[in-house]
């Protein structure tokens, strides 16, 4: 499995299968990660154990539920923004700083950094989004709003023959 261009991770039989229950098949319980080891047939200590290991490898960088945003009457837009060489790092700080952030990419062109920003309503999103375009550094800033949306999530199958509903 790749991750980035720098480094290729090898991911064993059991971790495939872990990583495919925690992205698509999350049970809703109790003792959810009880639930996963049954499933795999370990002590719930080992998936403890293992999902901490990804945590610290970089395999994991979250674990939560991911909401449809438009659903629950959230805003939300693509934003570029020109952004002089020298404040490159200060701006992705302060674009970075808000959680509602959850993209954040640096591009070549005159439009070097773009990111995607979420929030409860558009009033609190054009704060956020003020912010960021009054911070040191931000010459423009285009936003993005989507009209439609074709892809919502990307699924990459981890164990050959599993289908995203059950490993």
């Amino acid at each position: 499995m790749r991750m980035g261009a720098e480094k290729t991770v090898e991911l064993n039989e059991f971790e495939c299968k872990l990583l495919h229950i925690l992205q698509y098949d999350f049970p809703l319980a109790p003792r959810p990660y009880k639930e996963i080891a049954d499933r795999l047939q370990v002590t719930e200590e080992t998936v403890l154990a293992r999902v901490k290991q990804l945590f610290a490898k970089g395999l994991i960088r979250r674990l939560g539920a991911s909401i449809n945003s438009r659903q629950v009457g959230y805003s939300s837009v693509l934003v570029a923004l020109k952004v002089a060489s020298n404040y490159i790092p200060d701006v992705a700080r302060v674009v970075n700083s808000f959680p509602g952030v959850t993209h954040n990419y640096l591009r070549e062109g005159e439009y070097n950094m773009w990111f995607t920003a979420i929030a409860p309503d558009q009033d609190s999103l054009d704060t956020i989004l003020n912010t960021i375009g009054s911070t040191c550094g931000v010459e423009a800033m285009i936003r993005l709003p989507a009209k439609r949306v074709f892809k919502v999530s990307v699924k990459f199958p981890l164990v050959a023959g599993c289908n995203y509903d059950r490993p």
